[in-house]
C-alpha cells in the first residue's frame, strides 16, 4: 500500500539568526524575554504577518521592520508576539480585598477612587474589578474608576467592546451574569456583551510599559500587575516597577500574578496578602529598587 507522506516542510525558512533577530526586537520593543522554547510559536505567529505583508522570508521582514520601511508593521508585529491569557475573576482570592480596600477608601475619603490594570488583555480583568466594585457599593455606578492599558491594540478594541462567547462566561455565578451582561439575541446569539455601565467604569487605552512617557495622570488606589513580569528579565522588572511605586497613593495596594514576588525586586513594598502589597513607609519615600 502506498504510505501517506507527512508535510513537515515550513513554508517560510526561519533560522536560528531569525529566531534570535525576533528575540531582540521583541526584547526592545516591549521589554519580553522569550526563551529558546519559543522558537516554533514565533515562527507560527509570524509567518501570519509574512502572509499578510507578502513578504516571502523571514531575514526580508525584519531587515524591512528594522529598517524602518514598514513602520505601521510594528504594531501587528508586537501584538503577534504578545501572550494574552486571561479570565473573568482569575486568581480569586484577590478580588475580596479589593473590596475592602476601596470600601474602606471611600469611607474615609468619600471620593472617587481609580484602579489600573496594566495588562488588561481582552478585558476581564479591568470587568472583574468593575463588577468588584459593583458588588462592594451595591450600585451599577460606583465612586470607582477603572483604566485598562495593554501594548496589544487588538486585545484592547476586544476589551473595549466588551463582547464575549458564552463560554468565556457561562462558569461565572448566575447572579453575577444576570447583573453584569446582556446576552445576545439573533446574530448575537451565543454572546453577552457587559452592560452599558460597566463599560462606562472602564477607560482602555494602549501603553506600552517600557514607553518613556506614560498616558497615565494622578495616583492610584490600586494597581493590577498579574503575570506580566514573568515575561520581563529582571533588570526590566526593576525598571517597571520603580515607574509604579510613584504612581501609588500613600494606601494603594499592588496586586501580582500567582507566581511573582515583588520584594525580590524593590525595598519600596511589603507584603499585605496572598501576592498583594502596600508601600513600606520606608522604602515607598525612599523608592529603593534592589540592585
Amino acid at each position: 500500500m502506498p504510505q501517506h507522506k507527512t508535510d513537515t516542510v515550513k513554508e517560510f525558512d526561519f533560522t536560528r539568526r531569525d529566531f534570535e533577530r525576533v528575540r531582540a526586537l521583541i526584547y526592545r520593543r516591549a521589554g519580553i524575554s522569550l526563551a529558546d522554547s519559543k522558537q516554533e510559536m514565533v515562527y507560527s505567529r509570524l509567518a501570519r504577518r509574512l502572509r499578510a505583508t507578502g513578504i516571502q522570508s523571514f531575514e526580508r521582514y525584519l531587515d524591512d521592520l528594522e529598517a524602518g520601511r514598514m513602520a505601521a508593521e510594528w504594531e501587528a508585529f508586537t501584538n503577534a508576539l504578545t501572550t494574552n491569557l486571561t479570565s473573568f475573576f482569575r486568581e480569586a482570592h484577590h478580588f475580596p480585598l479589593l473590596a475592602e480596600h476601596l470600601v474602606a477608601l471611600h469611607r474615609r475619603e468619600r471620593r472617587t477612587l481609580t484602579v489600573w490594570c496594566s495588562a488588561s488583555s481582552t478585558g476581564e480583568e479591568p470587568y472583574s474589578i468593575a463588577m468588584t466594585a459593583c458588588e462592594a457599593f451595591d450600585t451599577l455606578t460606583p465612586p470607582v474608576q477603572v483604566v485598562a492599558t495593554d501594548i496589544d491594540t487588538n486585545v484592547l478594541a476586544t476589551g473595549a467592546n466588551a463582547i464575549y462567547p458564552m463560554e468565556r462566561v457561562d462558569k461565572l455565578d448566575p447572579g453575577r451574569l444576570r447583573r453584569f451582561f446582556l446576552k445576545g439575541k439573533g446574530s448575537h446569539e451565543g454572546m453577552a456583551r457587559m452592560r452599558p455601565e460597566l463599560r462606562q467604569l472602564v477607560a482602555f487605552r494602549q501603553l506600552n510599559l517600557l514607553a518613556e512617557e506614560w498616558p497615565l495622570e494622578g495616583r492610584f488606589d490600586a494597581i493590577f500587575c498579574r503575570n506580566v513580569m514573568i515575561y520581563f528579565d529582571k533588570a526590566t522588572q526593576r525598571k517597571i516597577l520603580s515607574r509604579f511605586v510613584p504612581l501609588m497613593k500613600p494606601d494603594a495596594l499592588m496586586f501580582a500574578g500567582h507566581s511573582e514576588n515583588f520584594l525580590y525586586v524593590s525595598d519600596a513594598l511589603r507584603l499585605r496578602g496572598k501576592t498583594v502589597y502596600e508601600l513600606d513607609q520606608q522604602g515607598g519615600e525612599a523608592l529603593r529598587v534592589r540592585p
